[in-house]
């Protein structure tokens, strides 16, 4: 059983995938007006992103077992695990746990297609999130 909200694991996977949408710094000393750049900064990386601030903060303010179980569904996603296998990533993801969760998993490659995929393992998704947000 799932031991996270699907609501939850939905909104990492769209600020995930903001994030990833980032790209590298191609202006650093901009200081112009950001409508005059055609608001181009806004894709671009910088350190201090409030994108990348949203989503430690997020997944930080998960308890315990939300950041283990969300864990364990992006390894379940990205094929580490199969559905059958979901108490070892448990355990695993549990064993492994610490104070940078959200670090590990904001530096993971495709976390949100990885989510998404895990959400799937579970007959879940995301459609009914994205409505709510129009």
């Amino acid at each position: 059983m799932l031991g996270i909200n699907p609501d939850k694991v939905c909104h990492v996977i769209v600020k995930a995938r903001e994030f990833d949408a980032k790209e590298g710094v191609s202006d650093p000393d901009s200081g112009s007006n950001a409508s005059d750049d055609r608001m181009a900064d806004i894709l671009e990386d910088f350190r201090d992103d409030a994108t990348l601030r949203e989503l430690m903060a997020f997944i930080r303010g998960l308890n315990e077992e939300e950041q283990i179980n969300l864990v364990a569904l992006a390894w379940l996603g990205r094929g580490t695990y199969d559905k059958s296998e979901w108490k070892a990533a448990l355990e695993e993801a549990r064993a492994a746990h610490n104070k940078r969760t959200a670090e590990y998993l904001i530096g993971m490659p495709m976390l949100g297609d990885f989510l998404e995929e895990g959400l799937a393992a579970f007959g879940k998704s995301c459609e009914s999130f994205e409505m709510g947000r129009m």
